[in-house]
């Protein structure tokens, strides 16, 4: 690792109650990641989005899980990555929404990968361990 890298890690129950406390995380530590203002709130709803979908759609049961976040900032990237142990899904493969039809006629769903993908320069899915990765990668070089 080098000087420059920093790197917060929270571990959340899916419950759409954490997200609270994955604001104030990402505010508190904004300064250290060398985040702006306006990349924060990027940052914030690309978080906000995949937690989300983690909680509504990864699980079969009501059982509590823990789902982690890690951010890890070099020099040249920030790197989100979401852990979570819930059934296998890889959003790298959905089709983007055709966002030209008007909102009555599009399919329900997909708009949060979509954004997700827009904002970050590098979305990508691992599976291993029985464990879904949600690796998101944002170039701070630009």
């Amino acid at each position: 690792m080098g000087k420059h890298d920093h790197i917060i890690c929270l571990e959340l129950s899916n419950r759409l109650s954490e997200l609270a406390n994955i604001q104030e995380a990402l505010e508190a530590n904004a300064e250290r990641l060398g985040v702006s203002t306006a990349m924060l709130m990027s940052l914030n709803l690309v978080v906000e989005e995949a937690f989300t979908n983690i909680v509504n759609y990864a699980y079969a049961d009501q059982e509590q899980h823990t789902i982690a976040i890690c951010i890890n900032r070099n020099d040249q990237q920030l790197v989100i990555t979401l852990t979570d142990d819930g059934q296998p899904y890889d959003p790298t493969q959905n089709a983007d929404p055709d966002i030209e039809l008007p909102a009555e006629k599009r399919q329900v769903g997909g708009l949060g990968i979509f954004l997700i993908r827009k904002i970050m320069d590098k979305v990508e899915y691992e599976r291993k361990d029985n464990k879904n990765y949600l690796i998101l990668t944002k170039n701070m070089t630009q």
